[in-house]
């Protein structure tokens, strides 16, 4: 799969909630790798902040991302609707220190994205794929977030509440397809009596019932009910019976934990990259979910590349007969047995080794251990492969090494290993030579990586 950006930039305008001023964001376009950054436009020098989890400096009613003194709020909305329409790059200006709220969904996002379209870049998409059980947890507050593996991007909500009206609710989202249409349009809320707390806060400025659902569901004197009315310019109303006050009513049974599922995925958003798992969510919060983000972008900056995901019941891209079919090499240096994933710049293979390998005679009788300079040559005839797939009639070239840089050996190959290797293209294909960076895993270790430059040759 390809990475993804805007086809064209679009604009919307609206209030800020916290801040209550008018504010523009203006989506545009991107290049290739750049991901999400949001430009501040009003202030000198046009800063520029990465949208990413380490960037998060507070959680307080939205997620809150700044460099030094520049900063934006509310980004969550807009986060979502980005990720759940596949957009890999996208540059935002925006005129203030807020996102604006808009109806308070992230459906205005969500339908501009999808007005404009979406254009299809050069680069291969990198997911981010849950290999095992991550858990973060709150104590104080009871929330608790669970990443599972799955094959696709899924999300289930629970949320919990002291309140008459709001109690237990439950959303979820089995693939990100269904987002358009049952997640999108779900509008933050609060309860009534939160509101004078935040407004003391200086938040929640240009909340209203237009952009919030709005919860009564603890007695309040008239007065007070009118004080709030007039701190937030609304009409005064006589509220009788516990419930949502909105005239609109919901647009869901569960709005609530639908927004909350929305928010999650615009905090896991942060984390740089398509997610392929699934989250449990107990009581999701700002707070909880930039910690789970934060985590993963830690695993995601000690592994440059994750290991690749090996599934021997999968049937391979190329099997051994097809490799002896484009390489040149024979037992006992056919060191590739089978390709298990091919993009265009990049390329999987697999290698199982056994104790019947020639090389283990000598190297070492009573401690076997594969040569490193074996794995290198492994990996070079998988990167072959790849050069090999761009050329017309690949049998009648070969690939030779021309230059080998950065080699690394971390740990010791042994009998009973499967090495993975990942090589992929460091620059693009000029006049039949190609930089190549290759890695080989055994299970999630990285056990040897370089970079090697590679001549493609027609055969005589």
């Amino acid at each position: 799969m390809k990475q993804l950006t805007l086809k064209a930039s679009f604009t919307l305008s609206g209030k800020g909630l916290h801040t209550g001023a008018f504010l523009t964001a203006t989506f545009n376009p991107a290049p290739d790798n750049h991901g999400y950054k949001i430009r501040r436009i009003d202030l000198d020098g046009q800063p520029v902040i990465d949208a990413v989890a380490e960037n998060v400096i507070a959680t307080t009613r939205g997620t809150v991302i700044g460099k030094g003194d520049v900063t934006v709020s509310t980004i969550e909305h807009a986060m979502s609707a980005l990720y759940a329409a596949g957009i890999d790059n996208c540059l935002i200006d925006v005129d203030g220190a807020e996102i604006p709220i808009l109806d308070g969904s992230a459906k205005p996002w969500f339908d501009a994205i999808a007005a404009v379209g979406t254009e299809e870049q050069k680069s291969d998409k990198e997911f981010y794929y849950v290999k095992h059980k991550m858990e973060v947890t709150d104590a104080d507050s009871g929330s608790k977030l669970m990443l599972l593996p799955d094959d696709e991007f899924s999300v289930d909500v629970k949320v919990n509440f002291e309140s008459p009206v709001l109690s237990n609710q439950y959303a979820t989202m089995d693939h990100i397809s269904t987002y358009g249409e049952e997640i999108a349009s779900a509008r933050t809320f609060v309860f009534l009596r939160e509101i004078e707390p935040l407004l003391q806060a200086n938040l929640i400025k240009g909340g209203d019932l237009a952009n919030a659902v709005v919860i009564y569901d603890s007695a309040m004197p008239q007065e007070a009910l009118d004080r709030i009315a007039d701190q937030m310019g609304a009409e005064r109303r006589r509220i009788n019976d516990f419930g949502y006050i909105n005239p609109d009513g919901l647009k869901h049974q569960n709005e609530p934990a639908r927004h909350k599922l929305m928010d999650l995925i615009g905090d896991i958003a942060l984390i740089g990259r398509p997610l392929k798992g699934r989250i449990i969510a107990t009581r999701p919060g700002h707070t909880i979910n930039t910690t789970l983000a934060k985590k993963i972008r830690n695993d995601i900056k000690r592994n440059e590349v994750q290991a690749p995901v090996y599934d021997p019941n999968v049937e391979p891209l190329m099997d051994n007969n097809a490799i002896r079919h484009h390489l040149p090499h024979r037992y006992p240096f056919l060191l590739v047995d089978k390709i298990i994933d091919k993009g265009a710049n990049y390329i999987v293979g697999v290698k199982n080794v056994t104790v019947n390998e020639p090389f283990f005679q000598g190297h070492f009788p009573q401690e076997p251990v594969m040569p490193g300079v074996l794995l290198v040559e492994a990996m070079a005839q998988t990167g072959g492969l790849l050069v090999l797939s761009v050329v017309d009639e690949p049998e009648r070239y070969s690939t030779y090494f021309m230059k080998i840089d950065n080699v690394k050996f971390r740990q010791k190959v042994v009998p009973g290993d499967t090495l993975i290797f990942h090589v992929s293209f460091m620059t693009e294909l000029r006049r039949g030579c190609a930089v190549m960076k290759g890695r080989a895993f055994v299970g999630e270790k990285v056990v040897c990586e370089c970079e090697f430059m590679a001549q493609i040759v027609k055969n005589k």
